[in-house]
């Protein structure tokens, strides 16, 4: 994406699974990474800090979970793709919006993360409820659960980069 110019951008993208061919005419907005480069880097580190020591399966099932909830289609294209990648399934990866009623695919422990990235995701809403932060820290060391803290707060601030700077889904340059 280039800096504003009050113009529009059409895109269209190939990923090594299948071709996008959605050909969308959005307003073009400023290249985050580009207008704020301390800024970005900063971020990446804090990110790369909170995925430290994380099951890299958990991780993703995390992003997965507030990209839904933030409505990024931008980053959850890129973390699903990311959890294929991984070796996570399919079958997993289609009940992860509706992981209440699939307990059956997720561990205890996943069970635990997900309430949890629902409910910080959602603080405005009511905070964070005790019972949800106490399964959590059944689950979780607390080393671990400071990580899936902060990986939960990365993800939001990723989504919420991606959603102000109109970021189009399946245009993610990462190899």
């Amino acid at each position: 994406m280039t800096p504003n110019t009050n113009t529009t951008s059409t895109t269209s993208t190939t990923n090594a699974t299948n071709t996008v061919n959605a050909t969308t005419t959005v307003p073009t907005r400023l290249d985050f990474a580009k207008s704020a480069p301390k800024v970005f880097r900063a971020l990446v580190g804090f990110d790369a800090a909170a995925r430290d020591g994380l099951d890299p399966a958990l991780v993703e099932l995390i992003q997965i979970r507030a990209s839904h909830l933030n409505h990024c289609a931008y980053c959850l294209h890129m973390h699903t793709n990311d959890a294929r990648k991984a070796g996570e399934s399919e079958d997993r990866l289609h009940m992860v919006a509706v992981w209440r009623e699939a307990r059956h695919f997720f561990t205890e422990k996943e069970r635990a993360a997900l309430a949890l990235t629902e409910a910080v995701t959602r603080v405005a809403d009511g905070g964070v409820p005790d019972d949800v932060y106490a399964e959590a820290s059944a689950h979780f060391d607390d080393q671990e659960l400071a990580h899936v803290l902060a990986l939960i707060l990365t993800i939001n601030t990723w989504n919420r980069v991606a959603l102000s700077t109109a970021k189009v889904a399946g245009t993610d340059g990462r190899r």
